[in-house]
């Protein structure tokens, strides 16, 4: 009798944790793989609301509005915003708003701060002149491989095998960049890595400082585009950081 008790219980409780999820990801089209995918758009926040574990908001690009939804994130009515590519859908019929948005972009997350922050970071997305850290006046002598980890350059240059995993990197940050969308971005080198391979980009909430030395732990993401030509090759996102 005991056992049966067990496992009714059990199975209760799954049922639920079913549920759960599944009223989390409701709100999101199980055919949105299938739509092609919308180039990056930016503007103003006119217009937002939450519903099933997402965050809705209509965008004013100046040319026109439109309708994007991610999982949920904090944002403001006049906030600047960029849209990545995503998945755009028609027609599309939120069951908990009740309202059927004609066309609505599903994107991974809407990065709040908008492209002038993004250019304020000056950071090293393809297609635009690289960053001029001074990478000369760096002293990197004394500074040893993370035990376990990889260089910067390696990071480069093993990216297909590294992506999707966690890195380790040991380097100096040559630019820090507080506070854009959300995030705190650097800029981190070793010494190594051709020209155009010696920086690798790092968002976190962490605070660090131009000149220190420091271990970066987080998962590397390749071929990573927030819209409008910003797409960075790899870029570690939301690191743990430690000063040494």
């Amino acid at each position: 009798m005991k056992k049966q008790i067990i496992f009714v219980m059990a199975s209760l409780a799954l049922i639920v944790g079913c549920k759960e999820q599944t009223q989390q990801v409701a709100e999101k089209p199980a055919n949105a793989q299938a739509a092609p995918a919308a180039a990056g758009k930016t503007g103003n926040v006119v217009e937002t609301m939450n519903a099933g574990g997402y965050t809705y908001v209509q965008v004013d690009t100046g040319s026109e509005k439109i309708w994007a939804a991610a999982p949920e994130f904090a944002v403001a009515i006049g906030d600047p915003v960029v849209v990545p590519e995503g998945m755009l859908m028609t027609e599309h019929h939120s069951k908990t708003l009740d309202r059927t948005f004609e066309k609505i972009y599903f994107v991974d997350t809407v990065l709040v701060g908008g492209a002038q922050a993004m250019q304020a970071d000056a950071g090293m997305p393809q297609g635009h002149p690289p960053v001029q850290n001074k990478a000369a006046d760096v002293d990197f002598s004394g500074l040893k491989k993370a035990e376990g980890g990889a260089t910067v350059g390696e990071i480069f240059t093993g990216k297909d095998k590294l992506a999707g995993k966690d890195v380790v990197v040991r380097g100096k940050v040559v630019k820090f960049s507080p506070e854009i969308m959300g995030k705190n971005w650097l800029h981190v080198q070793d010494g190594t890595g051709a020209a155009d391979a010696n920086d690798l980009t790092v968002t976190t909430s962490e605070t660090v400082k131009v000149g220190d030395t420091v271990l970066v732990t987080g998962k590397l993401t390749t071929d990573k585009d927030f819209g409008y030509g910003y797409k960075y090759a790899v870029i570690v996102e939301d690191a743990k950081i430690k000063v040494e």
